[in-house]
């Protein structure tokens, strides 16, 4: 029979008659339960017997279901097991990978690294996202649980722990209070740009015009833009990878096709005249040095002419051009307050620092082009496809306040199809033949023909069905 008790501290004699004590008498712990398939040896100390046949028990009917986890295999810290296990299989885009590192490091591991895996309780999560309180922003403290959430959800397909703590229906996991993405009027959009230099001002037009997200208008080339077919293809964007700069596709791995309005066609022509556009070599997706062949060519430098380069000639680097640009324009246009002198760390002078400007980011750009659009009763679908969203839902999800009101065109047509059978003494519903024939006479002005006036502050609407139409 599998499964056995060993009392290491006696034995039978030679007649196996009496008890007599064993070499090791005493020392360590007595019982060992062992022969349990798949299921290592476990040792119980001495009065401890109850516990051991307890043990024997559960782990073989556990065994036989194949359900078996070894409680001993929790003990592993949670930094070890990240480490040794976790991250070296995690895979995907380089850029994301150095955010959850950076989140691991900051979030995570300081504050339940030194427990082990068994020791993460639901009481646990409770006092650490007390701690997170006012240290991350909302958003922040959702993604980092999302991390811990998978973690844990690993260990438990590992067979390390029983249940991922993060699951339990007492605690709340951090939620992102609802926003709404705002648009800008056309005199802010204005005092920003006029408040950049120069040969930057051309990516506000880029991002109003176009609505490319601010990595995206910094890697479009002028191969990408074709004036007379009067579109931009987005083909690239740049971000920053361990430090260094690269190329990669843009977010999602979607290329896209915007059309270009005259305005923004003759401002591109006008930049490129006052600054040509410069070639700039950086490498594909991970700066790392590759390993194989494969990652040679995946990884190999690719050369554009870009539109907007820095005053070197070299690529712009989003997070510094947002520090002391941008914010600067912020501040110079009133949007944000004037910055505070602070003392530089090595004693060096003062240095300026800019509120936080998240709500009032590059990204307003990419709103305004979205609000003018379907302010216009431009079709959502193809909005959608402009903004490079996986589908329309998503941008009725974030845009869809800026749909204007229902004008009631939909109570002229309900009308006029009542009165197409006002001459009967009662209104019985059309047999299905002739429905669409009574819907074909129902008369009301076609969407194109509404003049809708443009406007800087737009109201929330939600008549999607005109749109679809």
């Amino acid at each position: 029979m599998p499964g056995y008790i060993e009392d290491r501290w006696f034995k039978k004699d030679a007649k196996g008659k009496y008890t007599i004590p064993t070499a090791r008498h005493g020392q360590g712990k007595r019982y060992k339960v062992a022969g349990i398939p798949g299921v290592r040896a476990r040792s119980f100390p001495d009065k401890q017997k109850g516990a051991a046949e307890k043990w024997l028990t559960n782990s073989m009917a556990d065994s036989d279901k194949g359900e078996f986890i070894d409680p001993r295999d929790g003990n592993i810290l949670l930094r070890e097991y990240v480490e040794k296990h976790w991250w070296p299989a995690r895979t995907g885009d380089p850029a994301t990978l150095e955010t959850v590192s950076r989140r691991l490091r900051n979030q995570i591991l300081p504050y339940l690294g030194s427990l082990s895996l068994r020791q993460i309780k639901v009481e646990t999560l409770r006092k650490w996202l007390k701690d997170l309180e006012g240290v991350i922003a909302p958003g922040t403290a959702v993604t980092v649980w999302q991390y811990l959430n998978n973690i844990l959800d690993c260990a438990v397909d590992d067979e390390r722990i029983r249940k991922n703590p993060c699951r339990a229906k007492t605690i709340k996991a951090p939620t992102k209070a609802p926003t709404k993405a705002r648009a800008w009027a056309r005199d802010r959009v204005g005092a920003v740009q006029a408040n950049l230099p120069e040969h930057y001002r051309i990516l506000v037009d880029i991002g109003a015009g176009a609505g490319l997200r601010h990595g995206e208008t910094l890697g479009l080339a002028v191969e990408d833009i074709d004036l007379e077919g009067g579109v931009l293809h987005v083909n690239r964007q740049i971000r920053t990878v361990a430090g260094k700069l690269v190329f990669s596709l843009p977010k999602g791995n979607k290329t896209r096709t915007v059309p270009i309005p005259e305005h923004l066609a003759s401002r591109i022509k006008a930049h490129l005249a006052a600054y040509p556009a410069k070639a700039v070599t950086l490498p594909w997706k991970d700066p790392r040095p590759p390993q194989t062949k494969l990652e040679a060519k995946e990884r190999a430098p690719q050369t554009h002419r870009l539109l907007v380069t820095n005053r070197n000639a070299s690529a712009v680097r989003a997070n510094m051009w947002n520090e002391h640009y941008w914010k600067r324009a912020l501040a110079a246009a009133g949007i944000i307050p004037a910055p505070v002198k602070i003392q530089r760390k090595d004693g060096r002078g003062n240095r300026l620092v800019y509120q936080s400007s998240h709500e009032s980011g590059f990204h307003c750009l990419r709103h305004t082009f979205a609000s003018v659009q379907l302010d216009a009763r431009e079709n959502p679908v193809a909005v959608s496809k402009w903004l490079g969203h996986a589908d329309a839902a998503i941008t009725l999800k974030v845009y869809g306040h800026f749909l204007p009101e229902a004008d009631g065109r939909g109570r002229q047509a309900m009308d006029a199809w009542f009165a197409s059978g006002s001459d009967s003494a009662a209104i019985s519903p059309d047999p299905p033949q002739d429905r669409e024939a009574s819907a074909g006479e129902c008369e009301f002005t076609p969407v194109d023909d509404v003049e809708t006036p443009p406007s800087d502050a737009l109201d929330d609407g939600s008549d999607l069905q005109e749109d679809a139409a």
